[in-house]
């Protein structure tokens, strides 16, 4: 049997509580909330059934903080005091089952759906595949005072921490792509310029919120115009500069190669793994399931985040802690399968759409 015990040591951060286990839940899309950005009971309960499971930290799904960047239906909100109670009440249950409680702070860009908004969807530039219109200089800056103003409205909710999302192609991926981003005055051309409003945005959301209050970030390394060395230098820069308390990789498949071949003689992990951290920790998300398998990461980076797995098994920690031979259920499983795991009707039609994750029922 493996030794799972690197799993279940602690982690402590430069800023807010530590870890009780290396077991981080990934941030989720699962479009159970209302329609107004408000926590519904189903999202309550999917989500504190994993702080009841044993993660280490429970991160809500990707919620958005201007009405306009709203991503996909049944969406989190975060952009109003009037979500104050939903968060409230979420960050005193997750937080009562020893986990330490984060939000996700995103804004979808150009891949706001126009239907959804009511209006073009925006982006660093004019896309014309998304039918996007380029922020003013003025709206850049409002966008930045809006990612601070969910960060505090986050913390007077009582979480312990936020999470950026500059991964997968939303906006501030967007920023940082050289071929999404066009811009000409601060915000684009040079990396240096194409990073400012994530360093600017991490800057004064530390002096924004209370000393202790955990910051991570999360990034991707690929698809959507990036660049692996652009990334690698992002991502050596924020770790080392005290700003963040982790940086969340998000790799999609943890043991894939690179797709630039210049760099496809180590995998994707690797070359994060060797960068300097100064006083940050570093995670990886990406096709995590057994948990033989997440602790041999753990020779790679500090921490692991579970998607699928989280999904499939609520108290996955619990059940890797208590068996050292414990395999997730195997796929396709049924709707009352995911029902049973805190997944509701709506939830469970957004994993049918996922390839070979939910069994077709007979008709």
């Amino acid at each position: 049997m493996t030794d799972l015990a690197a799993l279940f040591a602690p982690l402590t951060f430069a800023h807010g509580p530590a870890m009780k286990n290396r077991l981080m839940l990934a941030p989720l899309t699962n479009t159970q909330s209302h329609a107004d950005g408000t926590l519904s009971d189903e999202e309550f309960t999917w989500l504190v059934k994993r702080a009841e499971g044993g993660f280490g930290l429970t991160m809500t799904c990707a919620a958005h903080v201007q009405r306009i960047g709203q991503g996909f239906p049944g969406q989190l909100g975060i952009w109003s005091d009037d979500h104050l109670p939903g968060l409230t009440r979420l960050a005193a249950a997750i937080k009562a089952n020893d986990s330490v409680a984060a939000v996700q702070l995103h804004h979808a860009g150009m891949r706001s759906p126009a239907d959804l908004i009511g209006e073009a969807p925006v982006c660093p530039s004019d896309n014309d595949e998304f039918k996007a219109r380029s922020l003013t200089g003025e709206e850049v800056l409002q966008l930045k005072a809006d990612f601070v103003a969910a960060a505090v409205r986050a913390e007077k909710a009582g979480f312990d921490g936020v999470e950026f999302h500059g991964a997968h192609g939303y906006i501030l991926c967007q920023f940082l792509s050289a071929e999404i981003n066009q811009r000409e005055d601060q915000w684009g051309g040079s990396l240096d310029n194409r990073v400012r409003l994530i360093h600017e945005i991490l800057i004064e959301a530390r002096a924004a919120c209370r000393p202790d209050f955990q910051i991570g970030l999360r990034l991707s390394p690929e698809r959507f115009g990036l660049k692996l060395a652009e990334i690698r230098r992002v991502a050596g820069m924020l770790m080392t500069s005290g700003l963040i308390d982790y940086l969340d990789m998000s790799l999609w498949d943890v043991g894939k190669t690179p797709i630039e071949e210049e760099f496809a003689d180590k995998t994707l992990i690797d070359w994060f793994a060797e960068l300097p951290r100064g006083d940050c920790r570093l995670g990886v998300a990406g096709k995590i399931m057994e948990p033989a398998y997440a602790a041999s990461l753990l020779e790679k980076v500090d921490f692991v985040l579970l998607g699928r797995a989280a999904i499939l098994h609520h108290d996955w920690p619990l059940r890797a802690a208590a068996d050292d031979g414990f395999k997730p259920v195997s796929l396709p499983v049924t709707r009352a399968y995911l029902a049973s795991e805190g997944l509701s009707p709506v939830f469970q039609d957004y994993m049918a759409a996922w390839k070979g994750f939910v069994a077709e029922e007979a008709a």
